[in-house]
């Protein structure tokens, strides 16, 4: 059995044959068998809220009252969080937090400091 690609334009794993396309029912995207698969090696750009890119290292500012799941604590607007760490996933960063801990955050929720 042949494993099937996933949707390019969302990545969902649920793609199916469809005659000689292939076809995602996540998003409704449609594409030949030989369209060419994007790049491997292609760096995806994490930016943050008002466009400035990310890197690994950097430190930013939180721009919004962040509350933290299954605690009482709030992450609050202007906390500065150093030596970030980006990663694959719906929380683009990774971070430690003084006086909360590590935590995983949405690049949308920061600015570059």
């Amino acid at each position: 059995m042949t494993a099937l690609p996933k949707c390019p334009k969302c990545s969902s794993e649920f793609t199916y044959e469809d005659g000689n396309m292939y076809v995602c029912p996540e998003c409704a995207h449609e594409w030949s068998h030989d369209a060419t698969p994007a790049a491997a090696d292609e760096q995806r750009v994490i930016r943050d809220s008002v466009g400035n890119v990310l890197a690994d290292g950097d430190t930013i500012t939180v721009i919004k009252d962040l509350k933290v799941k299954g605690s009482s604590s709030v992450v609050k607007v202007g906390t500065k969080v150093k030596n970030i760490r980006l990663v694959e996933g719906d929380h683009d960063i990774d971070c430690k937090i003084d006086g909360i801990g590590p935590m995983s955050l949405k690049s949308e929720f920061v600015k570059k400091a």
